[in-house]
């Protein structure tokens, strides 16, 4: 009750500040979650392994379909700066991830295929679908790139045109740690840990890990007030930070066996890639992104970008000319 008491303090002295309307601020439930003008906002079910699972979105704007996908430890927030003027040329839908948001948050399983890309990748498709876009463009970052490759590999008849933001394909990056990634990234392997080392120790105080997470490249300057009490309450809810934590354990255990699976058969991405990753972010330091996706693609273009990890919250800008000549 303390914690939420301070959360809810922290909210109404950050809305205090921020020059944004407060049309543009809303709850669901305990999550403050950030609207895009022009924008409507509706879940959907979709069948799973692991049962129903509702998935979150926004969707707006017309023509064809981009769906949007954000990383850890965000939401759909990310691209408040972003869908608004891409839905002037795309129908675009901004959904959260399983686990992330306001999308169902199931309990993950020992062998953790709850949250493989294989089955958050499955829910996007699905909602998709039943939004009527058998073809789709789409982006993602960060986590969110990781199920996009993972959507594109398994469903490769749906995905037209593949953009993905600061990512180098999850088994290379295993496969080629160093001492420096591993300082970098250190999160990578803290928080496959069992469970609940690492939803224990975040839980005791969520907003210094948020902080030390999101603040040690940018800072936390970059992100509006909503946007980041949406990511703070994320961090706040056990069974968000469980989800979190069992992407990250199955990154490092049933995802490189799909990944490993499709390396030996030989299965390579056909669509177009476009790949862009910050200059000033540790993927451009320790890997070679461009190299990394044209060992698993086909047809790969990208560059980098004068950013660090947070392309969409940090370049929006760039971002949107980027998307739009990709995906015209």
């Amino acid at each position: 009750m303390l914690l939420l008491l301070r959360f809810r303090q922290w909210q109404i002295d950050n809305l205090k500040k921020t020059q944004e309307p407060l049309s543009r601020l809303f709850f669901i439930g305990q999550m403050m979650a950030v609207s895009f003008p022009g924008f409507t906002e509706n879940k959907i079910t979709v069948s799973s392994d692991d049962g129903p699972i509702e998935i979150a979105y926004l969707i707006g704007g017309s023509g064809p379909p981009l769906l949007l996908l954000h990383g850890f430890p965000q939401t759909k927030a990310i691209w408040s700066q972003v869908a608004p003027e891409l839905a002037k040329h795309f129908t675009v839908v901004a959904a959260d991830l399983r686990g992330y948001g306001a999308s169902s948050k199931p309990h993950g399983k020992a062998d953790h295929s709850t949250y493989s890309k294989r089955s958050m990748a499955a829910d996007q498709h699905s909602l998709m679908q039943a939004l009527g876009f058998d073809q789709f463009f789409l982006l993602g970052h960060d986590r969110g790139g990781r199920v996009s490759h993972r959507l594109a590999l398994d469903f490769p008849e749906s995905v037209l045109r593949l953009m993905v933001l600061d990512i180098s394909p999850t088994l290379t990056m295993y496969e080629k740690t160093t001492m420096a990634f591993a300082k970098g990234y250190w999160h990578w392997f803290f928080l496959i840990q069992p469970e609940p080392v690492p939803e224990t120790l975040i839980g005791a105080n969520p907003e210094y890990w948020l902080k030390n997470h999101m603040g040690r490249h940018a800072g936390t300057g970059i992100f509006s007030a909503d946007r980041w009490a949406e990511y703070l309450a994320n961090a706040s809810s056990p069974q968000c930070m469980h989800a979190m934590c069992e992407d990250y354990r199955a990154a490092a255990s049933i995802d490189l066996i799909h990944d490993r699976s499709d390396r030996a058969a030989g299965n390579q991405l056909k669509m177009p890639l476009r790949v862009l990753w910050g200059e000033h972010g540790l993927v451009n330091q320790c890997f070679k992104p461009l190299d990394d996706w044209q060992s698993v693609a086909t047809n790969v273009t990208g560059r980098s970008v004068p950013s660090g990890h947070y392309i969409p919250e940090e370049i929006p800008g760039l971002l949107i000319d980027e998307a739009k000549e990709f995906f015209k």
